[in-house]
């Protein structure tokens, strides 16, 4: 046996393992995304970037510039934490920062050149490491798990 941690189980783990456990759908996804999870942070760290970078970055750069607010809205982030991903990506040039003229109180926040060099580079990252994770699955059984993967998510009212 091993240390006990789910994605570590080898297959001799694996073939003691409870048949209602084995094919329990929720523990499966539970298993898959702590791993998936797992991966994709430690790849980010190692560029320097953290999930919720990407997140904003992404979202400012396919929808354009956009106030924290809105930004939060998008993405999910709470407003409270989006002004320490704002911070901590202006901090490194990655966006900046500019009064909106039609309400001075407002920030709009914008990807600079700089983050959108960042933001392919972590595309790229992100898409190895989805490969990683998916390694197993044919291109059409990939895009299978997507869809349904995203019908769990809108069921379950989660705005991508």
């Amino acid at each position: 046996m091993n240390n006990g941690t789910p994605d570590t189980a080898s297959e001799t783990d694996r073939l003691v393992t409870a048949t209602r456990l084995r094919n329990l759908g929720t523990r499966l996804l539970s298993l898959a995304a702590i791993h998936s999870d797992r991966l994709v942070n430690e790849e980010l760290t190692r560029a320097g970037a953290r999930k919720w970078h990407y997140a904003a970055l992404a979202t400012l750069d396919e929808f354009g510039p956009a106030s924290q607010a809105e930004l939060s809205r998008r993405t999910g982030i709470y407003r409270s934490d989006m002004v320490t991903v704002i911070n901590e990506l202006a901090d490194r040039g990655l966006v900046e920062r500019a009064a909106n003229p039609a309400d001075r109180r407002q920030n709009i926040i914008s990807v600079t050149k700089q983050g959108h060099r960042h933001l392919l580079k972590l595309d790229k990252l992100l898409t190895e490491t989805e490969n990683a994770v998916l390694a197993p699955l044919t291109p059409p059984e990939r895009e299978e798990l997507t869809r349904l993967l995203t019908a769990l998510v809108d069921h379950h009212g989660r705005n991508m």
